[in-house]
């Protein structure tokens, strides 16, 4: 096992492994809320897994530009639900081509000048994993494309302090967010309840100790949000 990293992980690497999907190229779900460990998970995946190529793809790398992510206010929590990420673009130049062919873009912002931008697309190899990692990953227009699913299950407590070290580290802030952050989850709970939805649910809590859990354990089923509760 990677040096300080135990719990479950090698079984979910293992259950990951014995997928297989259409065209030889399974597309596997990393779902999770904000700090709740996604990216580093799938970068942990991508590494454990043998015999087999893998494309890591990050969900927040299709966000709309930021005239669209906010036109319902910079506070809306269904402005971030309905308007943060370009799901056209998402399903049409990633999830759907790389699943039939192989062909993919690795995203559809340019960040540098807010603008949606279509890269020249690139080809999975065969019989690759394709891991895609984001928020909102079991919501109705994305699920069908999962041939497997994790969800991430981790109290918003903790992502909300994650959050806090990680703004400054990099010096910035994101407090007077969280509001928007939390209630545009809460509309996902609401709608998605993605803990049911996942092929497998695991608590990240302690990335160093990764547990798969059975849904009716995951705290986001347990713990109401309160988006009051984190207004800055």
């Amino acid at each position: 096992m990677m040096p300080g990293v135990s719990g479950d992980l090698d079984s979910i690497v293992a259950r990951i492994a014995a997928v297989e999907g259409t065209g030889g190229r399974p597309l596997i779900a990393i779902d999770g809320i904000g700090a709740s460990g996604k990216s580093a998970f799938a970068a942990q995946i991508a590494t454990r897994i043998q015999g087999r190529p893998v494309v890591v793809l990050h969900v927040d790398d299709f966000f709309n530009p930021s005239a669209i992510r906010h036109m319902r206010g910079r506070q809306s929590p269904d402005g971030f639900w309905l308007d943060a990420y370009n799901y056209d673009a998402l399903i049409n130049w990633a999830l759907r081509p790389v699943k039939e062919t192989g062909a993919y873009c690795e995203g559809s912002l340019d960040h540098g000048h807010d603008r949606t931008v279509q890269p020249p697309p690139r080809q999975a190899p065969e019989r690759a994993f394709v891991l895609v990692e984001g928020t909102f990953l079991h919501r109705d227009e994305l699920r069908q494309f999962w041939n497997y699913s994790l969800f991430l299950d981790v109290p918003f407590d903790i992502a909300a302090q994650r959050m806090a070290d990680r703004d400054a580290l990099n010096g910035t802030h994101s407090a007077e967010s969280l509001p928007r952050y939390i209630g545009a989850q809460q509309i996902y709970f609401r709608q998605a309840r993605p803990w049911e939805r996942a092929s497998l649910v695991v608590d990240n809590t302690d990335f160093n100790e990764p547990r798969v859990i059975g849904a009716a354990q995951a705290d986001a089923d347990i713990e109401p949000w309160n988006a009051e509760r984190y207004s800055p």
